[in-house]
């Protein structure tokens, strides 16, 4: 269902302990390495904010849908309730024209002239069309009420069905909102926290750059690149932000920059216990 593929949107990799994206900050400064770490909780926050907010549309999507098939089965009801209606009251009709006739031909036997015997005959002739057209009528019906009884049963059958997928995809995303919804607690209470250690100049600015670039304010400086806005960076600028413990942006978007410098096979190998 379409509750699958919601679910399955790809998260990025999340560290609960360190409540961040799995990043190597060993060489950063403190204040970068907290820029970094407040960006990843905001962007990881706003991703529990759009997919928890997204559950009532989407119940609202698939409830409308249910509806829509509950509508057909009603329409389709209607009509073989009104076929079976019909065919009652022409049954009705017939057995009326029937006792016409039987009265008729009694009255007949007791005709004293020509023209009362033919009188007789007319109406009984009369009664007798008014059978067969009733009578053709029923068989039409009958016709039209066949398929109209099978599609009632099989919307049926299949509305059941898809009441209980509705209620179980409708459990699962509230059990997912209620997983979220905790998990949200948590970052926002983190983020709190983090804030909380940050410069004031430095968090100013980095709530200024975040409403600007739609939520993101730090980038990584890579290949001589800012890796937002994709401009080459000065050399000189490059090199003073890979030596530098002061927070330094773009000159081209403005994001807080911070430099990643990479890891050697022969570092990674030095890191490890020794078994």
């Amino acid at each position: 269902m379409v509750f699958d593929a919601w679910l399955n949107v790809r998260q990025p990799e999340w560290n609960p302990r360190a409540g961040q994206e799995v990043l190597k900050f060993e060489e950063m400064t403190e204040e970068i390495e907290q820029v970094t770490r407040l960006q990843s909780l905001d962007l990881r926050i706003g991703e529990l904010e759009r997919e928890i907010a997204t559950l009532p549309k989407h119940i609202a999507q698939i409830e409308k849908a249910l509806d829509s098939h509950l509508r057909r089965l009603e329409a389709d009801r209607a009509a073989l309730a009104g076929n079976q209606k019909e065919r009652k009251r022409l049954e009705d009709d017939s057995k009326v024209e029937s006792q016409k006739i039987s009265k008729l031909k009694d009255q007949m036997l007791g005709a004293k002239t020509n023209e009362q015997y033919r009188a007789f005959q007319h109406e009984i002739t009369f009664c007798e069309e008014a059978i067969r057209k009733a009578e053709d009528r029923i068989l039409d019906l009958m016709a039209e009420a066949e398929p109209l009884d099978v599609n009632v049963k099989k919307a049926e059958a299949a509305l059941k069905e898809e009441k209980q997928q509705v209620e179980a995809e409708k459990a699962r995303a509230r059990e997912r909102t209620a997983v979220d919804q905790k998990q949200h607690e948590q970052l926002v209470a983190e983020r709190k926290v983090l804030v909380g250690g940050l410069k004031p100049q430095t968090h100013s600015a980095y709530e200024r750059i975040r409403k600007k670039w739609h939520g993101v304010a730090v980038a990584e400086a890579s290949e001589g690149r800012c890796s937002a806005c994709h401009m080459v960076l000065r050399p000189q600028f490059f090199q003073d932000l890979r030596h530098s413990e002061q927070v330094m942006f773009c000159e081209s978007c403005g994001r807080i920059l911070y430099y990643n410098p990479p890891v050697s096979f022969e570092h990674d190998m030095a890191a490890q216990p020794h078994q």
